[in-house]
């Protein structure tokens, strides 16, 4: 929906509320056309049901009115009268529209002692729960969000179970599109799996002023621009699927590109405008290696430092599972035991490699080589073991699944570009060549009607050899540089998909440890409220928190006694 049709959609409303609540304002005392004038009627209509005015307010926040509706509804029937759990049942089962009966068809008169106070403990506990789930979706949706890692595109940065708190108001909160929505999840309901939201109604994307820009090497939470796309691995069909873009899959990765930079990767390196990307402290390079022993590799040969080192915790294996007949099977022919991640239905976050790519990455038949995933300071510790032969760094082959899916490039994983990052207000040259960079940028993400016809290409049914952007784009990659589904498959990401910056890391665990025992004993306790962003070795400031909540604790159990005491 436009914005002209949302207008005339909420007129539209503000006509039936008059239609249904102006005798009950005038019964209350108040004009019949107050009914009429679109907001200052909900502040009116809040001081008729005794209510804080700022409820006002959340009656016109996305998905927070929709839990807020149904409150206002209960709370002005009770106000005239109608207090009975069948009353209750029928407002919201009718949307509302039982008002019309009270309204017109009944002799209500209006409480003006009416107590605010919930008439039995089970509506005292309904209407605490009540608004605790209207402001934790407010905060969420808004404000601040957690999130869980279940892949490793970002491992060192940000470990498989860590779990964040993104900000929605750095980059500026984006109001959502999908108007009707269950709050507090995604995409899917628990336990059933169906969508948790219409794809109608659509708000136009709007979003509020924030207090930074994205930077080159920050860490972004985003919508993953190829969830309902079928334009990955080399699959040019054109086929779309709609999906709404505040309910496309959740993805962190780090924005090693900006609007307006020219990117290259070289041997899996990044340069911007020619440089070299230079990466914080924090991030850690990794990429797959061939290491060669001069002995068979097995649990007794297998580099011990990597094994011991909490950062490579793929690699802390049990005796049952090296004693494994098809583990051992898998040693001899040379097998990667690193964890390949894979899309998750379920995950907030997720990462992974082509099928193809993991195949690749095996070795076959040789007993002393295995590919290991390491930083370059694993890699120089690993060629001072005296067991060592050889560690090489893997160089990829051309790959028709890298982005924009042109075999002539050749580009792979490891080498491709220089490409452009496309920058709100600039006007690129369009033809048959460069098309297929900016094609999804036209057609999908900036839904303009694109045709191809030969050479010629017509935009909005005009033909055009030029086309100026609406937004920014961004080039986001993991760390974990062959572990990644990222930027390289599936192109650039518009601004209107960025959800937020990650900024505290407030807990962890091995989420891959098997029973919930093993789970607890995995606890990182030197990463629980860490920062995100920064330079140098990440600093917990846990104690501090625990310190505070201890003292909220003692605080909360004070008053409470005080109170007590005076009754």
């Amino acid at each position: 929906m436009t914005f002209t049709e949302w207008f005339i959609f909420f007129l539209a409303v503000q006509v039936l509320h008059f239609l249904g609540t102006w005798k009950l304002y005038v019964k209350a005392g108040r004009k019949a056309w107050e009914a009429a004038v679109p907001i200052y009627n909900a502040n009116v209509l809040m001081s008729i049901i005794k209510r804080p005015k700022w409820w006002a307010i959340l009656l016109f926040i996305p998905i927070v009115n929709l839990l807020m509706f149904p409150v206002i509804w209960i709370e002005t029937i009770r106000s005239f009268g109608f207090r009975k759990k069948i009353d209750s049942f029928l407002v919201i089962a009718t949307l509302g529209l039982y008002i019309y009966y009270i309204n017109y068809a009944t002799d209500a008169k209006y409480n003006t002692d009416r107590s605010l106070k919930p008439q039995s403990e089970l509506g005292e506990w309904v209407s605490s729960i009540t608004f605790a789930i209207i402001a934790a979706t407010l905060v969420h949706t808004y404000f601040m969000q957690p999130f869980t890692i279940p892949t490793s595109s970002l491992e060192k940065s940000l470990l498989v179970g860590d779990y964040l708190f993104v900000s929605k108001f750095h980059y500026g909160a984006r109001v959502p599109s999908t108007v009707i929505a269950a709050p507090m999840v995604h995409d899917s309901l628990p336990f059933t799996g169906t969508a948790s939201y219409l794809k109608k109604p659509q708000l136009p994307y709007t979003r509020l002023p924030g207090l930074q820009k994205i930077k080159n090497n920050d860490i972004v939470c985003f919508n993953w621009p190829t969830d309902s796309l079928a334009t990955m691995w080399g699959d040019t069909s054109g086929k779309y699927t709609y999906k709404p873009v505040d309910k496309k899959t959740n993805y962190v990765k780090r924005c090693v590109g900006i609007a307006g930079d020219s990117l290259e990767l070289r041997d899996g390196y990044v340069y911007i405008n020619g440089k070299k990307n230079d990466l914080p402290y924090r991030a850690k390079l990794q990429f797959y290696y061939t290491y060669e022993a001069k002995t068979p590799i097995n649990q007794n040969t297998y580099p011990k430092f990597l094994l011991d080192n909490e950062r490579t915790r793929v690699y802390k294996i049990s005796n049952e599972y090296w004693n494994d007949p098809r583990v051992q099977d898998a040693f001899k022919k040379g097998a990667n035991l690193s964890k390949i991640g894979s899309d998750s239905l379920y995950t907030e976050v997720a990462g992974g490699v082509s099928p193809d790519l993991a195949s690749r990455l095996n070795m076959t038949n040789v007993a002393t080589k295995i590919n290991i995933n390491l930083t370059a300071e694993e890699v120089a510790r690993l060629k001072k073991s005296p067991l060592t032969v050889s560690v090489k760094k893997i160089n990829h082959a051309a790959d028709n699944a890298i982005f924009p899916h042109i075999e002539s490039n050749k580009w792979s994983q490891d080498n491709f570009g220089p490409i452009y990052i496309p920058k709100a207000g600039a006007t690129v040259k369009i033809d048959s060549e460069s098309i297929p960079y900016y094609e999804q940028i036209i057609k999908n993400y900036e839904n303009n009607d694109l045709q191809i016809v030969g050479e010629n290409i017509f935009i909005n049914g005009e033909k055009a050899d030029s086309y100026t952007f609406k937004q920014d784009y961004y080039w986001l990659m993991g760390d974990n540089r062959h572990n990644s589904l990222d930027a390289r498959y599936w192109g650039y990401v518009p601004f209107d998909h960025v959800l937020g910056k990650p900024v505290m890391v407030w807990f962890s665990w091995d989420a891959n440890a098997a029973t919930f025992g093993e789970k607890i004993k995995s606890i990182r306790w030197d990463r629980m409220f860490t920062t995100v962003h920064g330079d140098g070795e990440p600093v917990s400031y846990r104690y501090i928190v625990f310190a505070l909540i201890a003292l909220y604790i003692g605080w909360s159990f004070y008053n409470g006694k005080k109170k007590t005491a005076k009754k």
